[in-house]
C-alpha cells in the first residue's frame, strides 16, 4: 500500500511539473509575441516620423498622411481595456497571441476593478479557456474557419465569461462531461481547474457543442 501511494505520488509530480513546463512554454510564447509587436510598432513610427520630416513643407500632403495613418491606428488599436488591471494583462496577452496564429476574434470586456474573487483564480479561468479555444481552432484543418468569441460582463450581481471557438474533428465526451481530445494526460488539467475553481465560488460551468461551435459559461458569483 505505502509503495502504490509514493508511485502515485510520484506520477502527480510528474504531471505536475508537465503542466507547469507547458504553462511557462506558452507564457515564454506569449512575451515573445508582445514584443515582436513592440518592435514593429517601434520601427514603424521611426518611419512614420521620417515621411512626415519629409513632408512638413507641404501642408495638405501631412494631413492627408496624418488621416491615413490615424485610420491604421484605429484598426491596429486592439487593446481591450475591461475595468480591472489583472484581466486586461491575461486577456491581452492571450489574445495577441491568437491574432498572431491568424485566428479571427471578437472580444468584449467589462469587469468591476474590484472583486471579492480572487484576481489569480479568475485570471486561470480567463488563461485556460482562451488556451483550450486556441489549440481546438489550430486543430481545424480548414484555416479561413477558425475564429473565437469571447464575451465578459457582470449579469445580475454575477461574471459570466462566455468564450466560444470553432473546432474540426470530434468533440470527446465520458457521460455528461467533456474530455480533452489532446494526448497528453496533463491537459486535462486545465478543464478541471476550470471546473475547480468556478467550484470554489460556488459558481456554474457549462460546456455545449453544436453545429461545429464548441461554447463554455462559466458564472461566478460577486
Amino acid at each position: 500500500m505505502g509503495l502504490m501511494n509514493l508511485l502515485f505520488g510520484k506520477m502527480i509530480d510528474r504531471r505536475i511539473a508537465e503542466y507547469q513546463n507547458d504553462l511557462i512554454t506558452k507564457h515564454c510564447d506569449e512575451v515573445q509575441n508582445i514584443y515582436r509587436t513592440m518592435r514593429g510598432w517601434r520601427h514603424d513610427y521611426h518611419n512614420h516620423i521620417q515621411t512626415l520630416l519629409a513632408l512638413s513643407g507641404d501642408e495638405s500632403k501631412t494631413k492627408e498622411y496624418l488621416l491615413k495613418l490615424n485610420d491604421d491606428l484605429s484598426k491596429v488599436d486592439t487593446v481591450l481595456k475591461t475595468g480591472n488591471v489583472m484581466v486586461d494583462a491575461i486577456l491581452n496577452s492571450k489574445l495577441s497571441l491568437i491574432y498572431s496564429k491568424n485566428i479571427r476574434t471578437n472580444a468584449k470586456a467589462v469587469v468591476p476593478e474590484n472583486l471579492k474573487i480572487s484576481e489569480i483564480d479568475l485570471c486561470v479561468i480567463i488563461g485556460n479557456l482562451l488556451d483550450n479555444a486556441m489549440e481546438a481552432c489550430l486543430r481545424q484543418t480548414e484555416k479561413d474557419d477558425r475564429f473565437i468569441r469571447v464575451f465578459i460582463g457582470v449579469m445580475k450581481d454575477q461574471l459570466y465569461i462566455s468564450v466560444s471557438n470553432s473546432v474540426g474533428g470530434e468533440i470527446h465526451k465520458s457521460g455528461k462531461t467533456y474530455v480533452s481530445s489532446k494526448n497528453s494526460a496533463t491537459h486535462g488539467f486545465g478543464l478541471m481547474r476550470i471546473d475547480r475553481l468556478a467550484g470554489k465560488y460556488n459558481g456554474y460551468v457549462n460546456r455545449q457543442n453544436e453545429d461545429g461551435v464548441f461554447a463554455t459559461e462559466v458564472l461566478l458569483p460577486l
